[in-house]
């Protein structure tokens, strides 16, 4: 959550410098028009690639197979388009990174990779809380046991 918190208030003010930075070079009407430029094309990238996305997914699961990178692509294309649409370069520059397929598959598998590891260290609270630990083939389990049907035959 201080992570969070710490990009909330360090994005706004990295932009503003840079936009400032940026106007004070080449005008402040051509650093307006160049973030709205961004941000046009960025979208347009962003549906054309979504949808292609969600195509190959389509056909993932057509042909019964988990669409992990092509979901994982998709979260990423959702951050870059909000990259993309937050006024500045910077973030620009993130958005337009991640419309680079091969960086994205990239930045995909890492997520799926980490994903899965923090499923799999999260995985014994699933199942059975701290200190859970599966059954092992020939464990031997102790208890009693009553059958209460034979029970009530004995009695009438």
């Amino acid at each position: 959550m201080r992570f969070a918190l710490l990009l909330f208030i360090l994005v706004p003010i990295v932009e503003m410098t840079v936009l400032i930075q940026v106007g004070s070079e080449i005008g402040a009407l051509a650093t307006v028009g160049l973030v709205f430029l961004t941000a046009i094309v960025g979208v347009t990238l962003i549906r054309k690639q979504g949808l292609e996305t969600s195509l190959k997914a389509q056909e993932k699961m057509r042909r019964g197979e988990l669409p992990a990178s092509e979901v994982a692509e998709g979260l990423m294309l959702i951050f870059a388009g909000l990259c993309l649409l937050i006024p500045g370069f910077v973030t620009d520059a993130i958005g337009a990174l991640l419309l680079i397929p091969s960086l994205r598959r990239l930045f995909a598998a890492g997520l799926i990779v980490k994903f899965i590891s923090s499923m799999m260290a999260r995985g014994n609270q699933w199942r059975g809380g701290p200190g859970y630990a599966p059954q092992q083939e020939g464990d031997i389990i102790e208890g009693e046991y009553a059958n209460e049907d034979n029970d009530l035959i004995d009695k009438k």
